[in-house]
């Protein structure tokens, strides 16, 4: 009996123990099944926010893809998109005025680009705005502008909305004037310039491109940080406006300065008897300042045919006027220069030859030109060579000779 009852009660605990054993094997299992949820639950939620964190990331992309320059301009890191949006929900971004009249001049754009954009000119002629035609006033200069306060002068008391400044400066230069000055904020995205090379007349054509952004110039002219006006602004701007011409040199020079200057690989695109020299300092109407921005063809000649002692800057427009558009021109420059003294290089003013009867010679030398195809004595609107020591002499003339 005592046997049979030890044998039931081992019986009993061998039940006991695979009871144990089943547990623990359900609590393993759990375990597993508990671990492999959570590593599911954390693995789709790392999965969302790594999806969440490329959607946003594309969405940036997208919009800084997509943004015009003109709101966005070259931004260094993550373009904050709500700025975007909000500039142009606070701004008509393609509204008329923006078109019309650019709000700033600094931009991105290379010279292919803007001289594309530069040369759209609408069909339809009757301006969908109340247009007053500007004068553009086109600096290029190497640095300072040394002649400035005469110029500030020029322009103090003018309607604005009848002129506009450009200022080409060497890359790294900054024109320092106090935000009260016409020239504040007048500088365009410039490139290096070498004299008597192709560059000289990218610059020009740079100066054209980004005046004409404005629709509301109609005739450009280009200057030098040596330049002055013997003419005040009411006579400037009247003349320019009501001109039938534009005014640029151009003419046929037979000597080895003029047509000895001609590459015969030209030919026969260009010829010799369409060969033309003249002086830089043009003067353009709107039509003729697109056609040159616009003309790919003939300019490449020149830069690959035209190189010392063959100067681009004085044969492109000359050359390129005289084969197209000569009709347009009146041959001659608003901008006098002394060549007297003979060289590569007109006489420059100092201050000892600043006198009242010299600023009188300049704006009345006694020789008749054409203008609007009758004769006149006014002949010239501004006056180069002048060095920096020039400047008081002539700001004590203003009032007296210039008039303004």
């Amino acid at each position: 009996m005592v046997r049979g009852r030890g044998e039931k009660e081992e019986g009993g605990g061998g039940v006991l123990v695979e009871k144990h054993l089943g547990l623990l094997k359900l609590v393993k299992i759990l375990s597993v099944v508990v671990v492999f949820v959570a590593g599911v639950v954390i693995g789709l939620g790392t999965t969302s926010h790594i999806n969440l964190h490329f959607m946003r990331q594309a969405d940036l992309y997208f919009y800084a893809d997509n943004v015009s320059a003109a709101v966005a301009p070259s931004v260094a890191g993550p373009v904050n998109c709500t700025l975007i949006e909000a500039n142009c929900e606070s701004v008509d971004c393609l509204g008329m005025d923006r078109f019309v009249k650019p709000p700033g001049l600094k931009h991105s754009l290379s010279d292919r680009e803007l001289f594309w954009r530069a040369s759209m000119e609408p069909r339809v002629k009757r301006y969908p705005f109340a247009r007053v035609p500007k004068v553009a006033f086109m600096f290029l200069t190497r640095g300072p502008l040394p002649l400035l306060p005469l110029w500030e002068r020029f322009f103090e008391g003018q309607d604005r909305n009848l002129y506009t400044i450009y200022v080409h400066a060497n890359p790294g230069f900054d024109l320092n004037v106090s935000s009260s000055s016409v020239f504040y904020g007048r500088q365009i995205p410039s490139q290096n310039v070498e004299w008597g090379t192709a560059t000289l007349t990218d610059a020009e054509k740079r100066l054209l491109a980004n005046a004409l952004l404005d629709f509301s110039n109609e005739r450009f002219v280009l200057l030098s940080e040596s330049c002055i006006p013997v003419h005040n602004f009411p006579t400037v701007y009247k003349y320019l406006i009501h001109s039938k011409h534009s005014f640029a040199d151009a003419y046929d020079e037979p000597t080895r300065y003029g047509r000895g200057r001609y590459n015969r690989k030209m030919f026969p695109d260009i010829h010799l008897r369409q060969w033309r020299k003249g002086s830089q300092w043009f003067e353009l109407n709107r039509y003729l300042a697109i056609s040159v921005i616009s003309d790919t063809k003939y300019y490449e000649i020149f830069k690959k045919y035209c190189k010392p002692a063959c100067y681009p800057d004085e044969h492109y427009i000359p050359t390129l006027l005289n084969m197209f558009y000569g009709s347009q021109n009146a041959n001659r420059s608003v901008t006098w220069v002394d060549w007297s003294l003979g060289g590569p290089h007109p006489a420059t003013y100092e201050n000892v030859n600043i006198t009242e009867g010299f600023i009188r010679h300049i704006r009345n030398n006694k020789t008749l030109c054409s203008y609007n195809s009758e004769k006149t004595s006014l002949c010239y609107l501004f006056a180069r060579k002048f060095a920096p020591s020039a400047l008081e002499p002539l700001l004590n003339l203003t009032s007296i000779v210039m008039r303004f």
